[in-house]
C-alpha cells in the first residue's frame, strides 16, 4: 500500500535497525552486555539499534527532536516535533532468544502522537498508524476486540521484577484480576501488548512504571484501532504519569474500575 513520506521514514529506519537487531540474535551469546541497573540489560546491539534509527530520522527530519532509551533527549530547532524511539522493547526477552521484542517509533508534535511504528523484526510484523489514517499490521487493516466483558478477556499486563516496581501493589492487582478474565498474559514487552491490543489479539493490558518511548507508538496505534489509552486514572496521559490501560471502550472502562482504588 502507499504510504505518506512521514510513514516511509520511519519504515525505513525501522527496517534497517531491524536487520541489525534480527543478526545480533543470532549471535546472543557473543554479544557484550553491561548492567545498567538489576536485571536490566543494555547490550551493543541496543545501542548500535538506536544509533541507526537517530542517523536515519534526524537525516530526514533534521530539526526533529529526539528522545531516546539510551541517549536521553536530543533537543532540535523544530521544537514542535520530537521522535520518541526505543531501539529494543523487550531486551530481557531478545536477551534470552525469545523472539518477542521490537522496535518503537512515535512522533510527537506539539504534545501529540501523530505517528507511530511498531516493528519485530524477528517475525517481520510491522505494525503503523498515522493520525485520522488508521492503524495496519503488515498492510492489514487493525481493529480492537469487540469483547465487552472481562470475563471473555485476555489481558496481559506488565510484572515487576528484581529491583524494579511496586510487588506488593502488583500482588493486589493480580488478585483482583485474574479470577474476573479468561485469560492473563505477561509477554515482556509492552510496545507489542499495545500493538497486540490494536491487532485484537488481546482485548486489554495494562502496566505502571514504564517510559514515554515504550508507549509513545503504542498509544496511537491502539487509538486508531479503535481502542482507548489512558493511565490508571482513566483519562490521564499515561506518556506523563507512565502507567497505561488500553482496550476497546469496554474492557478499559472495566480494567479502569479494578484498578484505580487499588493504587490509592
Amino acid at each position: 500500500m502507499l504510504h505518506s513520506a512521514l510513514i516511509n521514514v520511519m519504515l525505513k529506519a525501522a527496517r534497517r535497525a531491524g536487520r541489525s537487531l534480527k543478526r545480533d540474535l543470532g549471535e546472543i551469546e557473543n554479544l557484550q552486555v553491561s548492567l545498567k541497573g538489576p536485571a536490566n540489560f543494555v547490550s551493543l546491539a541496543d545501542k548500535r539499534a538506536e544509533q541507526m534509527l537517530l542517523e536515519d530520522l534526524t537525516k530526514a527530519r533534521p530539526g526533529y527532536g529526539f528522545v531516546g532509551e539510551e541517549g536521553g533527549l536530543r533537543e532540535g530547532q523544530d521544537k514542535s516535533h520530537t521522535w520518541i524511539v526505543d531501539p529494543l522493547d523487550g531486551t530481557t526477552n531478545f536477551l534470552h532468544g525469545i523472539p518477542q521484542f521490537a522496535i518503537s517509533i512515535g512522533l510527537q508534535r506539539e504534545g501529540t502522537m501523530i505517528a507511530g511504528v511498531i516493528y519485530n523484526p524477528a517475525n517481520d510484523e510491522l505494525y503503523l498508524a498515522e493520525r485520522g489514517k488508521g492503524a495496519f499490521l503488515n498492510d492489514q487493516r487493525l481493529r480492537v476486540a469487540g469483547r465487552r466483558k472481562l470475563a471473555d478477556s485476555v489481558v496481559a499486563c506488565g510484572l515487576p521484577h528484581i529491583g524494579r516496581g511496586d510487588f506488593k501493589l502488583s500482588l493486589a492487582e493480580l488478585g483482583e484480576i485474574q479470577p474476573k478474565v479468561a485469560g492473563l498474559r505477561r509477554f515482556g514487552a509492552a510496545a507489542l501488548d499495545m500493538a497486540f491490543v490494536a491487532a485484537g489479539r488481546l482485548d486489554g493490558f495494562w502496566e505502571r512504571n514504564l517510559q514515554a518511548w515504550d508507549m509513545a507508538a503504542g498509544q496511537i496505534i491502539v487509538r486508531e484501532a479503535g481502542g482507548i489509552v489512558s493511565g490508571i486514572e482513566g483519562d490521564d496521559d499515561p506518556l506523563k504519569t507512565g502507567d497505561v490501560i488500553c482496550g476497546n471502550e469496554f474492557i478499559h472502562a472495566e480494567l479502569v474500575k479494578i484498578l484505580k482504588p487499588l493504587g490509592k
